[in-house]
């Protein structure tokens, strides 16, 4: 006996030493093991490094607590695991979960001041075992640092989603989420975009919420071309001091100086994103009692610009059977007004069918009487970021548009050899300028032949980025759709577009991290129900009973002897 206790106590001893060796070493070296199929836990370098710049207490309130629906509850327990590997990369992350509906003498101001902040609820239908009941759920987050706060949006809106399907997609963004909002208060703005102005451009209010998301990221200004007919040389140099140039729906042509002004921005490097409509025609136009309007080429004089990079936007309308949603009046003059869904095959709704960051994982993107893009060969890396469906073509201009064309009738033998019309353009290499050989408009001392390696997004549809205004003339969410309620992904696309050309790709990275999130089968839950709790309550319990047992047994056999 003593000798096996002496046996005991060594073997003790060394268990003791070697977790306090283990413990010692684990001091010095930190590392998280990650044992998920999809490396669900496993944080980018971005976020690491996004992380890491956060000196002070950073302070996240997430507004997901008390008794919440099943599907809420998989988004707030994956919302905790997710910022508790935060915490454990820097312990300057402090965050908690509020029920801001807890104290019912308190719910109402609390409810105001989360509206105040722009953080409104969405209620639910909650079905359990065949009942169903209303919950409102916040599923929103605030950041505070240095006294500087940040809203962070925990659902994303799908169109045409369930609660489930939402959640799921949630998930997906819920590190670029988190990690873009503690990019925005701890890191400050280095980057500057110009939003062009002076040839017709959208005004302001009607691409307020686009702006309104650039600013919290990126310093950012109008810059007004008009300039450039005094003094050309100052404008290139001023507008040269932004790295992104942003030409949003133009609707007068471009003077030969002020093309060159562009011309040599883009050759020195800096970046474009061309918002573009080629033909003139407006949807608000076809709301009047003869239902029809017409459709005119648009020229901006950069038709030889857009030649020499090696695009060209036609003058013409893409009509797609994949169309979005518009609401008509119908029924007889004089009777009650009844409004009812179309398919408005002028409106195409895109759906991304490749996996580069600045699309991978959006949903639909609406356009409206979108141009055809033809790429040409020129040494310029051309990637087709969105196209219209198989089912698609190509309409002239001049042309008439008629409300009533929501109820012809078509089959596939109309769109043979047609369709998967390029929409959306990225360009990456080095251009050539369209003056090159060419007479100058203006004098130029530094004039480049060719640039720099640089990239640019050409979009022919200058009303994606326009937000709608609702009755009191404030702007809506960009994408959404107030004639059908529709929200598309319009405004992720546009973000996507500048982060990537603004060289921000490790945000875009997270954006389009794949997760895997296994799901029960509501339906065979509830058929099984009875069977389902048995086994989930009750093996557990026989398990315990087993093994307690196989251990008696095998005691007394031991010591019977």
């Amino acid at each position: 006996m003593k000798a096996a206790r002496k046996k005991n106590l060594k073997s003790l001893l060394l268990l003791l030493v070697l977790l306090v060796v283990v413990n010692s070493i684990g001091n010095y070296f930190f590392h998280r093991f990650d044992l998920t199929k999809d490396n669900r836990y496993t944080l980018s370098s971005t976020s690491l490094k996004i992380i890491k710049q956060v000196k002070n207490p950073l302070s996240i309130k997430i507004y997901m607590q008390g008794d919440l629906p099943a599907d809420f509850k998989r988004l707030q327990q994956e919302t905790q695991q997710l910022l508790e590997e935060f915490q454990a990369y820097n312990k300057n992350i402090f965050f908690e979960f509020v029920n801001p509906l807890e104290n019912e003498d308190q719910s109402m101001d609390n409810i105001k001041e989360l509206y105040r902040k722009g953080l409104t609820p969405i209620n639910i239908t909650v079905e359990d075992k065949g009942k169903q009941s209303q919950a409102m759920v916040f599923p929103w987050a605030t950041a505070v640092y240095d006294n500087k706060e940040v809203s962070i949006a925990l659902l994303k809106n799908q169109m045409g989603a369930s609660v489930t399907q939402k959640v799921i997609g949630s998930v997906q963004h819920l590190e670029y989420s988190i990690a873009d909002a503690i990019n925005k208060i701890t890191i400050p703005k280095q980057k500057t975009i110009a939003v062009l102005k002076g040839n017709g451009e959208l005004q302001d209010i009607l691409m307020a919420k686009f702006l309104l998301q650039m600013r919290e990221s990126y310093h950012i200004g109008p810059f007004t071309l008009d300039s450039v007919a005094a003094n050309p040389s100052r404008s290139l140099k001023a507008l040269q001091q932004y790295d992104l140039a942003i030409i949003a729906k133009p609707t007068t042509a471009f003077s030969d100086a002020e093309k060159q002004v562009l011309d040599q921005y883009i050759m020195h490097g800096g970046k474009t994103l061309w918002l573009l409509d080629q033909v003139a025609v407006e949807m608000d136009s076809l709301y009047h009692a003869s239902g029809t309007t017409m459709a005119f080429p648009r020229d901006l004089n950069l038709n030889d610009m857009f030649f020499k990079y090696g695009f060209r936007i036609n003058p013409d309308m893409v009509k797609d059977e994949q169309g979005s949603p518009i609401q008509l009046a119908t029924g007889e003059p004089g009777s009650a007004t009844q409004f009812q869904d179309f398919n408005w095959k002028f409106a195409p709704l895109v759906y991304p069918q490749n996996n580069h960051p600045i699309v991978k994982n959006l949903g639909g993107i609406k356009f409206d009487f979108a141009n055809p893009i033809d790429t040409l060969k020129n040494g310029i890396k051309k990637t087709v970021l969105l196209q219209s469906s198989r089912y698609s073509k190509k309409v002239g201009t001049p042309a008439e548009i008629d409300l009533a064309i929501v109820a012809e009738e078509t089959s596939p033998n109309h769109y043979i050899q047609t369709g998967n019309i390029p929409l959306a353009v990225l360009l990456e290499g080095s251009f050539k300028s369209v003056y090159q050989n060419r007479v100058l408009a203006f004098e130029q001392p530094n004039f480049e032949a060719k640039g720099i390696k640089n990239k640019m997004v050409v979009i022919s549809d200058g009303d994606i980025v326009k937000n709608q205004l609702d009755k009191n003339f404030q702007p809506v969410e960009l994408g959404f759709d107030q004639r059908s309620g529709n929200l598309y992904d319009n405004k992720d696309l546009m973000l996507n577009c500048v982060n990537y050309l603004l060289d921000d790709t490790g945000l875009i990275n997270i954006r389009s991290k794949d997760l895997d999130l296994p799901l029960l089968d509501k339906e065979k839950v509830y058929q099984n129900y009875g069977l389902i709790q048995s086994i989930t309550l009750g093996l557990p319990i026989v398990i315990l009973v087993l093994f307690g047992l196989l251990f008696t047994i095998i005691r007394k056999r031991k010591y019977s002897r």
